[in-house]
């Protein structure tokens, strides 16, 4: 039998973290919960976890400094939850490396929708293609989720992954906002263009100048993105 899928569920409201856990495992993971930011910062340093959702506000460390924490560890997929509806917000958490979030309150059919298609996706399938995607000083491997870039192993979160490999496997191929949420999140997310334009920058940031490479992450402005093979 497959070992469940290990969900870390990081909110200080005892029913809201009550809530979450039981909605996870009746989908079949396994929820641990944790009420306390310290306490989940260390936990994500010792114990290996498929999806984390993180509140942001925490007594201890708040959900954005565990969210660095992570980060500084490995590429485990985040979902943030909110109270605030603000832009400032949800952004900052994409910044940061979260791959979604939430604003409270929340439905809770709806988190799970959003766990489910992250955890499908962060998972590596056998039944995957075996292509591996070649360009100057890039290397794409679909299979394993990895990249290789200037010589080097590039560490990029699942969602960063498949854009970059969405985008490469179609080069010159112009794709609207719209258009790559429904390919990369899918039909079941529930976020909004500004995601794609996170998700770009922050590729953008780690690949840094590609200047004197023969492709490039473009802008093609009033319509999306394309990955352009000069």
């Amino acid at each position: 039998m497959a070992e469940k899928l290990r969900v870390l569920v990081v909110d200080d409201d005892e029913n809201i973290n009550k809530l979450i856990s039981l909605y996870a495992e009746k989908e079949g993971y396994q929820a641990i919960s944790v009420f306390d930011g310290s306490e989940a910062a260390k936990l994500v340093h010792t114990q290996h976890y498929d999806l984390i959702v993180l509140d942001i506000m925490l007594p201890g460390l708040s959900g954005w400094d565990v969210c660095r924490e992570i980060r500084k560890k490995d590429n485990t997929p985040i979902i943030m939850l909110t109270a605030k509806g603000e832009t400032f917000d949800k952004v900052l958490g994409l910044e940061l490396g979260a791959d979604d979030y939430m604003v409270k309150p929340f439905e809770p059919q709806e988190l799970v929708a959003r766990m489910r298609a992250i955890l499908r996706r962060s998972q590596p399938a056998e039944e995957e293609s075996t292509d591996v995607l070649r360009f100057d000083e890039l290397i794409i491997n679909h299979v394993d989720y990895t990249v290789r870039y200037r010589g080097q192993s590039m560490e990029l979160p699942p969602k960063e992954m498949e854009l970059l490999y969405f985008l490469a496997a179609r080069p010159n191929k112009v794709f609207t906002r719209e258009q790559l949420l429904e390919q990369v999140w899918g039909f079941d997310y529930f976020g909004d263009s500004r995601t794609v334009d996170v998700h770009i920058k922050r590729l953008r940031e780690k690949l840094g100048d590609t200047d004197g490479l023969n492709w490039q992450i473009k802008t093609v402005w009033g319509v999306g993105y394309k990955f352009e093979v000069r």
